[in-house]
């Protein structure tokens, strides 16, 4: 009976230890998650300002032509 509480305990303790290695990994998974959207974000934002200068070059160049002709 004894032989059997120990085995249960042991087992009890190697679940003990695998749930807080998976709660670890779940814990950086979501910290890199939130850095992969922050870096996304900070691109998109980078981008949209580009496109905006691109979009008032083209205006502006529109413009220029449209007075030459």
């Amino acid at each position: 009976m004894a032989d059997i509480k120990q085995q249960i305990f042991q087992e009890l303790a190697s679940l003990e230890e695998a749930a807080a290695r998976l709660r670890g990994t779940a814990v950086a998974a979501g910290k890199q998650t939130d850095l992969e959207v922050a870096i996304l974000t900070e691109q998109v934002k980078n981008l949209r300002d580009k496109n905006a200068r691109a979009t008032d070059m083209i205006d502006k160049s529109i413009d220029i032509l449209k007075k030459l002709v």
